[in-house]
């Protein structure tokens, strides 16, 4: 039994490699997810069947209340949640982590050699702040805390020492053979202090960032929790998840220009003074979307560019019905696609799949950027930061440096907001004030829609 129960596992990580593989391309992405699932099934079953389990009955209750938390996530957290569903998703799975470093320790803690005791700490360490840090970022990113960075006087001091001193516990706690739970117990503590103070001060706008780190930590977590159990099915997923994290963290920061920890200790994000028009000589033109479809009669490139505003509210299908309302006028229409557009990697290209927005439309920045030139219609849907011309031009900009869509070279902008009101990364977009830029002002879905109306009304 145990043979075949290793074969299971060598051929669930081959799929967990198969998943990462796939989802790494937009076209086999869905294979991606089946191969992932199905790892994961067949990793469970082969647990199940191992011959250390005795009994059932808690494993039971476990996916019960396991599955009563996760269905209703998967079903009724909208697609425009994802990124709040996946921080949610790593702070179950940092917990679960957690615990079993946490059992272990008090079952077998003064039996465990010294390299065992530094791997669950670690492990323990890991998943615990991952824990904390992830629910703060869920808060953050549903807006029940402020997505702002919350900033206090040496506040950097004050997380590298909690972290520090953790340390120093553990390696006091390793010499003394594990023989302190109460000084188990204060590590538990600090772990948990630590997510708090790692996320609170990280504003919104680097949240993408943020959610791609903590996935690396629980990965990690996972992987010590192999070593720790000798299991080689957690190790490979542990990580998996861990690299695959941690690489798609250095791509993030280099989307941004920024440096891991930039991105942990900078604060950027802090509210500014929203910028006044009238006071600063600033010039801002708007229309109503009935005005501003007589634009589109002579186009003959349009460039769609979604953002955080076109997820918040759900405009997605509309986005859709538009495309093909003017391509069926033989108007050639893109998307452009910034890797950190929206609150996660991948989010815009989540919500444009789901509305059955074709793979092939989809261009990353590196491609559109150049094509913005002859474009005669950028429509922009809430994306604020990521179009912000003061990361080209403005060394003195928080965002400068940071790689984004050059929209603002195309030959006329309409530019969809609910106000004039700053993105996440609280900076005033020049965006605004270029003669070349038309506000549309409203709830992106409804000026969508009578956009579309328009249109189809001309």
């Amino acid at each position: 039994m145990e043979n075949i129960i290793q074969f299971v596992y060598i051929a669930s990580a081959a799929l967990f490699i198969l998943s990462l593989k796939w989802m790494s391309e937009i076209k086999t992405s869905r294979w991606g997810n089946w191969a992932g699932t199905a790892g994961m099934a067949l990793a469970i079953v082969a647990t199940l069947l191992k011959p250390e389990i005795h009994g059932y009955l808690w494993i039971a209750i476990g996916i019960v209340i396991g599955a009563s938390i996760g269905t209703p996530m998967a079903m009724l957290m909208p697609m425009t949640a994802v990124p709040q569903r996946t921080a949610l998703s790593h702070a179950f799975g940092a917990l679960a982590a957690g615990i079993v470093g946490s059992t272990e320790y008090f079952l077998h803690g003064t039996n465990l050699s010294m390299p065992q005791l530094i791997v669950l700490c670690i492990e323990v360490l890991l998943g615990f702040l991952t824990f904390t840090g992830s629910l703060l970022a869920f808060g953050k990113l549903q807006e029940i805390i402020p997505t702002r960075p919350i900033l206090y006087p040496g506040r950097n001091l004050v997380s590298l020492s909690v972290f520090a001193f953790s340390l120093f516990l553990i390696a006091y706690l390793v010499i003394k053979g594990g023989s302190h739970p109460f000084l188990f117990g204060l590590i538990v503590c600090l772990s948990l202090l630590f997510g708090i103070l790692l996320v609170l001060p990280i504003g919104g706008a680097d949240m993408p960032t943020v959610i791609s780190i903590l996935n690396a930590y629980a990965g990690l977590s996972s992987s010590f929790m192999g070593f720790l159990l000798n299991n080689k099915l957690l190790i490979i997923a542990g990580a998996l998840d861990g690299s695959s994290g941690l690489i798609l963290s250095i791509q993030m920061c280099k989307a941004m220009n920024r440096s891991f920890t930039n991105v942990l200790f900078g604060g950027v994000g802090q509210v500014l003074e929203v910028a006044d028009p009238s006071r600063d000589g600033k010039i801002v033109k708007s229309l109503s979307p009935k005005e501003a479809s007589i634009l589109f009669e002579a186009a003959k490139k349009v460039v769609i560019v979604p953002g955080y505003g076109m997820a918040a509210a759900q405009a997605q299908h509309v986005v859709k019905e538009l495309t093909d309302v003017l391509e069926n006028r033989n108007i050639e229409v893109k998307f452009a696609i910034h890797p950190v557009a929206g609150r996660m990697p991948g989010h815009m290209n989540v919500l444009l799949a789901e509305a059955d927005v074709p793979y092939d439309k989809l261009v990353e920045m590196e491609e559109i950027n150049p094509l913005f030139p002859e474009t005669d219609i950028v429509l922009v849907v809430g994306a604020n930061d990521i179009t912000n011309p003061a990361a080209r031009k403005n060394p003195g900009s928080p965002l400068y440096g940071m790689p984004i869509l050059d929209v603002d070279k195309a030959k006329q902008i309409l530019f969809i907001k609910r106000s004039m009101s700053t993105g996440f990364a609280g900076i005033d977009n020049d965006l605004f004030y270029s003669p070349k830029t038309i506000m549309l002002f409203g709830d992106a879905k409804k000026v969508l829609n009578e956009l579309l109306i328009s249109i189809n009304s001309n």
